[in-house]
């Protein structure tokens, strides 16, 4: 494709203004809260679904069985929960976090909690990947699993 002199113009300087730590900080918070919803609400579908799915019964499960639901479930939740946990600091910080107010510290601060969120939020996902296939085995193994007899 040819692209005029002005396009190439507008897109560098899309480009530039794209690539600015302001708008990189930008970038990254708006990811984090849309991770940070996401986590809530699979939290409360999950919640709903082993709820209205699994055994209403734990204890009609054998012993063995029995544990590695019990196991599988606090593994899930206790990941959620820090998915949970780590989207908001990703999205809110954490309280009382002092900003300089000099240029190149402001510059700086940018570039470092652009780097922060996007781990955290690296860390919320697959954080989130563990709790939901620790709830789903859960519910697979109540499925499966003969009870006593």
């Amino acid at each position: 494709m040819n692209f005029t002199a002005q396009q190439l113009r507008d897109a560098d300087r899309r480009v530039r203004e794209m690539s600015s730590p302001e708008r990189q900080l930008q970038a990254a918070l708006h990811q984090a809260e849309g991770y940070r919803n996401y986590l809530a609400s699979l939290t409360g579908l999950l919640t709903a679904i082993f709820v209205l799915k699994g055994q209403e019964d734990l204890s009609k499960l054998a012993h063995t069985p029995r544990w590695i639901v019990i196991g599988l479930l606090i593994t899930g939740f206790l990941a959620l929960i820090a998915a949970s946990w780590l989207g908001v600091l990703a999205v809110h910080g954490r309280p009382g976090e002092e900003i300089m107010l000099e240029a190149g510290r402001l510059l700086q601060y940018e570039k470092d909690r652009t780097r922060q969120v996007w781990r955290l939020v690296e860390w919320a996902r697959w954080l989130a990947l563990l709790g939901v296939l620790a709830i789903a085995g859960a519910v697979i193994v109540t499925w499966v699993w003969p009870g006593k007899k």
